[in-house]
């Protein structure tokens, strides 16, 4: 259901629900079905221009990074998995994906900035083999020469990001964290986290630049990527605060 929904909702399969809906009902409004057309044309070209789609995005994001002043009161680094590459016979294995390094990486320099022990916390995803928290742990000793000292490995969400998570490190006392994800990704993490009980300083990474340029209002592929990430958070966010508005969670 989860899929199905996303495909008719999000693009590019939402162009092209509204463009066959247009069809079939010019079939008896001639008008309307032509309008529906055209509006699927007009939200598929501005969604794929850098422009609307990366002002989507940093619509979402954080004003500002980390003021490493805060970070005093944290107990733990929480680093959120996003992707993984199977393609990589170099090697040897599946791997983390580009994404998931770019986390790691501003992570890997907070660490060294404050000393904080890192969770690293991501299921299986999609058709790999392993999760990626365990893929994270070996990138991190591997690449970065740090041990992570949680590994939690069965979210598949950012919810479950949240809960696990929660769930390893308040027993260790840690009721604080530095909550590293992609700067869009950030205000869907934080309502998780606030909800799991624990209190999440936001450090985000990776903030989306937004040019004027006339490049910007050309489509491309890359663009429409964007949109679609973004117009998934929105999704998102709105569902989690309907859930836990029900749940009677803050």
């Amino acid at each position: 259901m989860r899929l199905l929904a996303e495909t008719i909702l999000l693009p590019p399969g939402d162009f092209l629900v509204v463009f066959v809906l247009g069809l079939l009902v010019s079939l008896r409004w001639r008008r309307l079905g032509r309008a529906l057309q055209i509006a699927a044309f007009l939200a598929l070209y501005a969604l794929s221009t850098p422009y609307v789609a990366n002002r989507l995005l940093a619509s979402l994001e954080p004003a500002a990074p980390l003021d490493m002043q805060r970070a005093g009161v944290a107990g733990a680094i929480v680093v959120l998995s996003a992707d993984a590459s199977g393609a990589t016979p170099e090697y040897g294995s599946d791997t983390i994906g580009a994404m998931t390094l770019q986390r790691m990486r501003y992570a890997a320099r907070l660490q060294r900035e404050t000393g904080l022990p890192l969770l690293v916390t991501g299921g299986v995803p999609g058709q790999f083999s392993r999760p990626l928290a365990v893929m994270m742990a070996e990138s991190f000793e591997a690449d970065f020469g740090l041990t992570p000292r949680w590994v939690e490995d069965r979210a598949q969400t950012t919810a479950d990001n949240a809960e696990f998570s929660a769930a390893m490190l308040k027993p260790d006392g840690v009721s604080t964290v530095l909550l590293v994800t992609s700067a869009w990704h950030m205000k869907r993490a934080m309502l998780a986290f606030a909800a799991s009980r624990l209190a999440p300083i936001p450090a985000p990474t990776m903030f989306t630049i937004v040019s004027s340029r006339p490049r910007s209002f050309l489509p491309r592929l890359g663009a429409l990527h964007n949109a679609y990430y973004a117009l998934h958070e929105y999704l998102g966010i709105g569902w989690y605060r309907l859930s836990y508005a029900l749940a009677g969670r803050p």
